[in-house]
């Protein structure tokens, strides 16, 4: 509508009040002064009458009886009184603005000053009515478009947070008729607690000194029910850079606000049951071991006192009940390693990982050395975690290539690290990971259960004939869940297994780098990287 300001003949619109809501510079020059926008009427402060000189009340104007009965009034001449005293005879031709209802939203007037035939040459009566029709056309356009919209409530405020107009969305959201609610301030939606602050007044401030507000929180309906509103308040300019009122758009967000309080306290519960969980199975567990500590004590005792007195079957049967409780021992013991390991286990710190596979390497010495076992370490790099739990990762790792080795040839056992850009497994974004391989030379497992044998309680022997409880790996897996990583395998029956580990080069919490390896650009397993 820029061009239309620039027109030699005077036109300007009105609410279905009657307020002013835009005029271009003709009618300033045909009034003599310049209204304010939202607060003045049409008449402003100008007198009128008829061209036989008697006066016009405000409401016998043409523009007036245009908006109370909702028809055009053509032809209409009156006199205006200008703020300076001198007089002009105007040509009115004031239309009303209805919606698909009938009903009045506003009108628009164009006026031609009589007053100096000149201007009736310049302007003829048919450009008049092809501006008029533009206009409107596109004022049609407008209020068709904001009136279908069912999703949205879009509102027109005055400076003052006043109504000026109403939308299908808007009825449909906060329940109220365009009549019980034009004229009224905004604030009515709000609920008491929000009025009290004066939250509807420090939104209008904020939109006037920063163009918009943003808001979300509980809106209250005609009937008195809440719903979760997410507004904006849009500031709107005059021609001088002044606020002259305000657009507002909500959208009833309830739905979701109900969703994610719903995930939240279920999330909450299962935080607490979880927790608690934890803790029972530790002191399950660890109560346990008092009872199997007395079990094998006096069995041990007995079976000394007893040696020689009893017979084979009765001996074997010692030794069963021996090995029970050692893997009874070793299940407890287990056990408490995986709830260890599901705790957070405190905050992270800087771990070297070369540190941490030497110490690891520890409780194997003996079956490394029996069984001419080679273990390679390359490039392991400075990360952020939580030091036992690495340390219980590799463990685990490791006595896993140890125990499933091949009995046709020495172990071999390869850690090595790597830092890429890359998906993890296409579940993570794609950054900047460590990526951490062990690999060995051992009896391998069926790749169709590289799904399961994170598992608790899963293992790779299926006969039962190798020591073990099914818990390393799963203990594995919670480890590299708590460093916010991911965890793969792969094997071969027969040629080996597989485990890859990412880890983020940086303590996620914080967004602080650590110390690694140089970036390299390797592709494994068909997934993207780059140095």
């Amino acid at each position: 509508m820029e061009w239309l300001k620039h027109l030699p003949g005077a036109f300007y619109t009105t609410d279905a009040l009657g307020f002013i809501q835009y005029y271009n510079e003709a009618a300033v020059t045909l009034w003599g002064r310049r209204p304010e926008i939202g607060k003045d009427r049409w008449t402003g402060a100008l007198r009128l009458c008829t061209p036989e000189g008697k006066p016009i009340l405000p409401e016998q104007s043409p523009m007036a009886v245009t908006l109370a009965k909702g028809r055009a009034v053509i032809g209409g001449e009156v006199i205006f009184e200008r703020p300076d005293g001198t007089k002009r005879l105007v040509l009115t031709h004031p239309k009303p603005i209805l919606d698909e209802a009938g009903l009045v939203t506003g009108a628009v007037n164009i006026l031609v000053d009589l007053t100096d035939v000149k201007g009736m040459h310049a302007w003829s009566m048919a450009e008049w009515q092809q501006t008029y029709e533009e206009l409107k056309q596109s004022e049609e356009r407008y209020h068709k478009m904001i009136a279908e919209v069912e999703d949205y409530a879009i509102l027109l405020l005055d400076d003052r947070g006043i109504i000026q107009n109403w939308n299908v969305g808007a009825e449909k959201i906060k329940g109220y008729k365009e009549a019980e609610i034009v004229g009224k301030h905004f604030r009515v939606f709000y609920i008491p607690e929000d009025r009290k602050a004066m939250l509807p007044e420090k939104l209008i401030a904020e939109a006037t000194l920063r163009g918009k507000a943003i808001h979300e929180g509980w809106r209250q309906r005609k009937d008195g029910t809440l719903f979760w509103g997410s507004i904006v308040i849009t500031a709107l300019h005059g021609e001088g850079g002044e606020v002259i009122g305000f657009s507002k758009v909500t959208r009833d967000l309830t739905a979701r606000r109900v969703a994610e309080e719903k995930l939240k306290r279920y999330s909450q519960d299962l935080e607490f049951q979880n927790r608690e969980l934890q803790q029972f199975a530790y002191a399950a567990a660890h109560d346990l071991k008092e009872p199997l500590r007395k079990l094998r004590f006096y069995h041990t005792s007995l079976s000394e006192s007893l040696q020689g007195k009893l017979s084979q079957k009765e001996d074997q049967y010692f030794q069963r009940s021996t090995d029970a409780a050692i893997r009874m021992q070793r299940l407890i013991d287990d056990l408490l390693s995986y709830s260890r390991a599901s705790a957070e286990g405190g905050p992270f710190a800087r771990v070297d990982l070369l540190e941490i596979v030497a110490d690891a390497q520890l409780p194997y010495q003996d079956l490394i050395e029996e069984s001419g076992a080679t273990i390679s370490v390359v490039d392991l790099p400075v990360v952020w975690g939580i030091a036992f739990q690495l340390r219980q990762l590799f463990e685990n790792l490791l006595g896993n290539a140890l125990k499933y080795s091949s009995p046709a040839r020495p172990p071999v056992i390869c850690i090595e690290g790597t830092r890429t850009i890359c998906s993890p497994e296409g579940r993570g974004p794609v950054d900047t990971w460590f990526r951490l391989t062990v690999a060995d030379n051992g009896i391998g497992f069926d790749g169709e259960k590289a799904a399961k044998i994170f598992d608790i309680f899963q293992r790779l022997d299926n006969h039962g004939k190798l020591p073990g409880t099914g818990i390393g790996l799963a203990i594995v897996k919670r480890v590299v869940q708590n460093h916010r990583g991911f965890i793969s395998a792969t094997g071969k029956t027969g040629v080996g297994a597989s485990f890859t580990i990412y880890l983020p080069v940086e303590d996620r919490s914080n967004g602080v780098a650590v110390e690694g390896v140089e970036d390299q650009s390797i592709g494994v397993d068909g997934e993207w990287e780059a140095s």
